[in-house]
């Protein structure tokens, strides 16, 4: 089976004004993200997700739109979608970093590997460990105090167990959002903090001691980007497990992580690693070294969600039984993109056994939301 050609649809999704996302990196109130449709002599298509933020990974819709069309899509073709190391290695040739737009292509060839089979993603990654019902826990914007409670009740009574609170802006006002936050979901719930490298070191460490009264159970991502020091530093001075988020992108990055005892769990996720093989690397590496991994987002739609859920069931080291991830991004928007939504029920996300990611992008839906 070869690739044959490459479609791209550059598609824009408000998000739900109750779930509007604020974090150290901004407010992203819309999500403008690229969708890539490979197809086969087979007569079989695959389609993959870029969830791009020129904030998040310096990627952007038009800037993906670009470097599928013009660099990637014309070294894949020709190449045999079953064969991911090869994909891969096709496009790190001429292309460093885009780890979005290289995972949107490496999506799409897991979404035709599992239809030419017919068998789900989760199979081709050697099979399940657990079950297609995963928990996830919620990840709050940067709310005002009073937002933050009402909000914070509002997901208790969702069922949610594990509530993650944005900071890493100004310290009085994280630590004040992060006691309100603890004071409204009582004290047997989970609770944890991620400040999307907002935070310097100093302020990293103050702010996770003083929140030392609220059990913190993840301080995620506190310290600047690149600065595996000063992770490791915040790590050895904290008492909440530290896990690495936005510092790791590769296996480059995961080996830097371990190599500096920087973490204790990683954030891996499809997008941000280049794809799902790729993720699945780094969490075997991490395995190897005792290091947790959990499921990220970047608020994905169907597709990248499914590329998630596949990952989180086929891996044993994803451990979201003792550290929930967030799998919820379908959710947070206006509207889905798919005709057979994946099944999202308060925390829990269920994924089916359908061939391939099993969801099918209902085009009209896309066409009719074209960003230029």
């Amino acid at each position: 089976m070869k690739i044959t050609h490459i479609e791209t649809y550059s598609v824009r999704i408000p998000l739900k004004p109750a779930r509007h996302m604020i974090t150290a990196l901004g407010k992203h109130t819309e999500s403008k993200y690229l969708l890539v449709r490979i197809g086969t002599d087979a007569g079989i298509d695959g389609v993959g997700e870029a969830t791009v933020m020129p904030n998040w990974s310096g990627e952007t819709i038009w800037g993906a739109k670009a470097i599928v069309e013009n660099i990637l899509g014309p070294v894949v073709i020709g190449g045999n979608p079953v064969d991911t190391a090869d994909i891969d290695r096709r496009m790190d040739k001429v292309s460093r970093h885009n780890w979005f737009a290289k995972s949107a292509i490496e999506m799409a060839c897991w979404d035709i590997a599992g239809k030419a089979a017919g068998k789900p993603v989760y199979e081709l990654l050697g099979g399940p460990c657990r079950p297609l019902a995963v928990r996830c826990r919620f990840s709050m914007g940067a709310y005002d105090p009073d937002r933050a409670r009402a909000r914070a009740l509002e997901l208790v009574s969702e069922g949610f167990t594990t509530i993650k609170v944005k900071v890493g802006g100004k310290a009085g006002d994280d630590i004040t959002r992060v006691r309100t936050v603890r004071e409204a979901i009582g004290p047997d719930l989970a609770l944890t903090i991620d400040a999307n490298c907002g935070w310097d070191v100093d302020t990293a460490i103050r702010c996770v001691n003083e929140l030392a009264d609220c059990r913190i159970a993840l301080n995620e991502q506190p310290t600047p980007d690149g600065d595996y020091a000063g992770l490791a530093r915040c790590r050895r001075e904290t008492t909440p497990p530290v896990m690495a988020d936005d510092i790791c992108f590769d296996l480059s990055h995961a080996r830097e992580l371990i190599h500096n005892k920087a973490c204790d769990s990683i954030s891996v996720y499809p997008g941000k690693n280049g794809g799902i093989r790729k993720s699945k690397e780094i969490v075997e590496f991490a395995a190897a070294n005792g290091v947790a991994c959990s499921i990220g987002s970047n608020l994905e739609w169907d597709i990248g969600t499914a590329a998630m859920a596949h990952l989180v069931v086929a891996c044993p080291n994803m451990q979201v039984e003792k550290i929930p991830g967030d799998m919820l991004g379908p959710v947070y928007h206006e509207f889905r993109i798919v005709k057979n939504p994946i099944d999202i029920n308060g925390p829990i996300v269920t994924i089916t056994n359908r061939p391939g990611l099993g969801v099918d992008v209902d085009w009209d839906v896309v066409r009719a939301n074209f960003v230029k």
